[in-house]
């Protein structure tokens, strides 16, 4: 049975997407895909795992750019560009107020005039062709031990909910929180509905979501590569390292968290350019968007 949250919350069903607005004015988005509700016994526990790096390796917007990139929506410096600013906020392994300003006005560039049903069906053929090879099956095989024991399992990304979806219906997934972007007569408006969901955001859409849902977080789990998850981390009963990043693996081993790593070697070292905090994967994404945006009006 679902709970309409704490008092003073808001709770509305737009398109796929369910936007919830809490008492301090903070936005959440989530999208459940058709496995939601199949099997989940267990309904006051769940599990959230980030994508970038945690399920995924590398950055799942990185591979949308990647396939629209091989279907001529931009040119190949177009993607270099791109994937410099990923590493470039990688590098710099820290934010700043501008570059979440920065961020922000990347994703209304990014999304601005993309219909929707456009982006799912991109989506969905991009992640069959590059992001399904490059999923850990460790941290699927995580998922599915939760899915088993009757728990939902939600996928949490700064990346805009619907691919989010896509990529937990892949997957076979209860469903994604992530970026929401407003929807004007099918297309994206280039305004954001909230903030973009990183870093604190992910633990305020989480417990939105709780309160929603009926979940107890302190039987719930998550999951992350990247420090700038604590708060999300530490919002649950259980908080594990996936592939975690130097202060994130400081972190785990003071708080007395598991740590799980799946990488190995090389392979770990080439997989890490196109990762990136979520901030800056998001602030690439601008190049990508304003790239489209030229081709269309030259066509």
């Amino acid at each position: 049975m679902r709970r309409t949250g704490e008092e003073g919350s808001r709770v509305a069903r737009s398109r796929k997407v369910t936007v919830s607005t809490d008492a301090e004015g903070h936005t959440a988005g989530w999208a459940e895909t058709d496995l939601a509700r199949a099997t989940a016994p267990d309904s006051t526990a769940a599990a959230f795992f980030d994508v970038d790096n945690t399920m995924m390796q590398g950055a799942s917007i990185y591979w949308f750019a990647r396939g629209l990139a091989s279907r001529n929506y931009f040119t190949t410096a177009d993607l270099a560009r791109f994937a410099w600013q990923q590493l470039r906020f990688r590098l710099l392994a820290r934010e700043h107020a501008g570059d979440m300003s920065l961020a922000k006005e990347a994703a209304l560039a990014f999304v601005e005039g993309w219909r929707v049903d456009e982006v799912e069906r991109l989506a969905e053929e991009i992640f069959d062709e590059m992001m399904a090879p490059r999923i850990w099956a460790g941290t699927h095989q995580l998922a599915q031990r939760h899915l088993e024991a009757g728990q939902r399992v939600w996928l949490v990304s700064a990346a805009p909910v619907e691919i989010g979806r896509v990529i937990a219906a892949r997957l076979g997934l209860t469903g994604a929180i992530g970026t929401v972007a407003e929807i004007l007569d099918g297309a994206y408006t280039g305004r954001l509905v909230g903030d973009l969901m990183h870093g604190p955001a992910k633990a305020e859409a989480v417990t939105q979501l709780a309160a929603v849902e009926g979940l107890d977080l302190t039987r719930c789990a998550a999951y992350s590569d990247s420090a700038n998850d604590l708060p999300l981390l530490s919002s649950v009963g259980r908080a594990v390292a996936v592939n975690p990043d130097g202060s994130l693996l400081r972190q785990a081993r003071q708080h007395g968290w598991e740590v799980r790593d799946f990488r190995t070697g090389r392979r770990a070292v080439k997989i890490a350019v196109p990762s990136t905090a979520a901030a800056g994967l998001v602030a690439g994404a601008v190049t990508a968007g304003l790239a489209l945006q030229r081709r269309r009006r030259a066509g």
